[in-house]
């Protein structure tokens, strides 16, 4: 009967269309279930999509993350590249302007010891370096050779109390002489009088007596004139022209036109006319 039913039904379907009001309110009721069949595997495939998405998500997020990390880590790499390229281009300009032989030496450690201003870089005798070498970088004066190792040397800083450099007024001429205070920041001129004619502001550059440093180089700026009434002298303090606390390189410098070989050592006898030239 259900056979035969359903032959009279799509019989009449096809020759007519006396079934299409039927259909529709047939459809009603069993639309639904057709989407109530559908529901479980539509729910299953949008859980899975979705649980798989947020992996994805999650694994482009932590990908992107890293890599920003890792961009950020280069450009401060970068920003540190930047600046020491600055800085060597600084030290290369000011090593022109000198006019004389120079050696570009880095930064190996500095001595912490209390009121020593002492610092090590790799350049020594190997490269022809020797006690007395005056020692820049591209702001002024930052010290010169105390002592000369096969790989290595030490620099005593204008402001070590031990270290005392020649110098003028740039404005007037004045000669005197700057101590190291102990501090990176200060310098001391002990020897001028209270009528002296020397103000803050003042420039101090070397004056090129006592032979070790050529005159011209920029060592300070006067910051402070205080007169002593009760003294003789008054109380004179300058700052250091070079970034003493910041530097990585340093010029060590010869003030002779004799080049000097970075192939070989040098022999003492060769050490000798290099730091005495006129003897």
């Amino acid at each position: 009967m259900a056979i035969i039913a359903s032959i009279a039904l799509l019989v009449t379907e096809h020759r007519s269309h006396r079934l299409d009001p039927l259909r529709a309110t047939t459809s009603f009721l069993i639309d639904p279930l057709k989407y109530l069949v559908d529901l479980p595997t539509t729910l299953i495939e949008k859980t899975v999509g979705s649980i798989s998405s947020y992996a994805t998500l999650k694994q482009e997020n932590d990908r992107l993350r890293q890599e920003q990390f890792i961009d950020k880590t280069r450009l401060l790499k970068f920003d540190a590249l930047e600046k020491e390229n600055i800085h060597l281009r600084a030290l290369l300009e000011n090593s022109f302007k000198l006019g004389e032989q120079v050696l570009v030496a880095e930064l190996l450690s500095i001595n912490m010891a209390p009121y020593e201003n002492i610092v090590v870089v790799n350049k020594g005798t190997r490269f022809g370096v020797h006690p007395k070498q005056p020692v820049l970088d591209a702001n002024g004066v930052v010290g010169q050779v105390f002592r000369s190792l096969p790989l290595s040397s030490e620099i005593m800083l204008i402001t070590d109390p031990n270290h005392a450099i020649p110098v003028q007024v740039n404005r007037n001429g004045l000669l005197t002489i700057a101590v190291g205070s102990g501090q990176l920041n200060r310098l001391n001129l002990p020897f001028l009088s209270n009528n002296a004619d020397i103000r803050p502001g003042d420039l101090l550059i070397t004056s090129g007596l006592g032979g070790t440093f050529p005159p011209g180089y920029p060592v300070g700026i006067v910051d402070d004139f205080t007169p002593m009434s009760d003294k003789p002298f008054a109380n004179i303090t300058a700052t250091p022209k070079s970034m003493l606390d910041r530097n990585r390189e340093l010029l060590i410098v010869w003030s002779n036109s004799t080049p000097i070989p970075l192939d070989r050592p040098q022999t003492s006898k060769e050490k000798v006319t290099e730091t005495h030239p006129n003897e």
